[in-house]
């Protein structure tokens, strides 16, 4: 037991040290330049200031107070995480009716005729369909390869020339499940019970566009980087009294510590990208197609229940 406490310890610690040093998902090389910019400018200042030029203004450091600078930037990160929580929250409400859809389809669909199981099996896959189109409708990428497994070369023909996919797909579920209600395979409180499932996946679409489609304010965004900018312009003139040649370094440390709260920001504001610090939207696609498969597969080794005991199981 103590050992493994240790080797837990152990293994936290290299955790931690690695990820202190990781350039992979860090905003560094996104701000390293700035911060080497504004570092410059100190240095030029210190130059300066040993030459005997008064530059020293300790005054300067009153024209943007550092908490009203602070209060600004958190504002700026907390709004773009909001936006990276609200989509992962919209994700994980997919994933989780997608699974509750998969059950009601296999549970309140009736078998009666050969066939009727591998429509079922069809109707389903189009939940896969599902998340890969949303997944690319948000990137604004087009029907790819990646959808063909799941759609029949008709529909991915249709999807092609589809500007919302999604869209598309839940209305070919849709219809497939009217058809069978009309056959008699579902009843209408069955059928409503599905099509409230199916109205929340719309409703995720909707919540993902919301983000996508109202980015924050450029205005807001603009000053905040002005701001940003004025103030580590103006800490050289104010510490290059104290801290002589060592202004350039200092101005630097805390330029990339504002800028990369900056650049966080934009970093995780649209969430469905490519990027390491955006949603993994991919695995959470795989996700869902891996428990479609799984509960065909397993669901497909049961003797296929009778109209009567069907309908005896879920009330209706």
């Amino acid at each position: 037991m103590i050992n493994q406490v240790k080797t837990s310890k152990k293994s936290a610690k290299n955790f931690w040290i690695k990820k202190t040093f990781s350039l992979k998902g860090s905003v560094i090389l996104g701000v390293l330049e700035r911060s080497f910019l504004c570092g410059a400018f100190g240095i030029l200042i210190s130059f300066l200031y040993l030459k005997k030029i008064p530059v020293a203004q300790p005054i300067l450091g009153n024209v943007i107070p550092s908490i009203v600078l602070a209060l600004l930037l958190v504002f700026r990160t907390n709004t773009a995480y909001e936006r990276f929580w609200e989509g992962r929250k919209l994700w994980g409400s997919t994933v989780s009716t997608i699974r509750n859809l998969v059950w009601q389809i296999w549970i309140a669909v009736d078998e009666v005729e050969q066939g009727d199981r591998e429509s079922k099996i069809t109707t389903l896959r189009l939940l896969s369909a599902f998340a890969i189109s949303k997944k690319l409708y948000l990137r604004y990428e087009p029907a790819s390869e990646e959808l063909q497994p799941w759609v029949s070369p008709s529909q991915y023909g249709i999807l092609q020339n589809t500007p919302n996919m999604p869209l598309e797909i839940i209305r070919w579920i849709a219809d497939e499940l009217h058809q069978k209600y009309k056959r008699g395979l579902l009843t209408v409180s069955q059928l409503g019970d599905i099509q409230s499932l199916m109205n929340k996946l719309i409703d995720n679409v909707g919540g993902c566009e919301r983000i996508l489609k109202t980015p924050i304010p450029p205005a807001y965004v603009i000053h905040l980087n002005q701001l940003v900018l004025i103030y580590c312009l103006i800490l050289p003139f104010q510490f290059v009294k104290d801290l002589g040649w060592w202004t350039g370094l200092f101005v630097t440390i805390v330029s990339f510590a504002l800028f990369g709260i900056e650049e966080i920001g934009v970093e995780i504001e649209n969430p469905f990208g490519y990027d390491m610090n955006d949603l993994p939207l991919d695995g959470i696609c795989q996700l869902i197609q891996n428990n479609i498969e799984e509960f065909i597969h397993c669901e497909s080794r049961i003797i296929p229940k009778t109209s009567q005991d069907t309908t005896r199981i879920i009330g209706g």
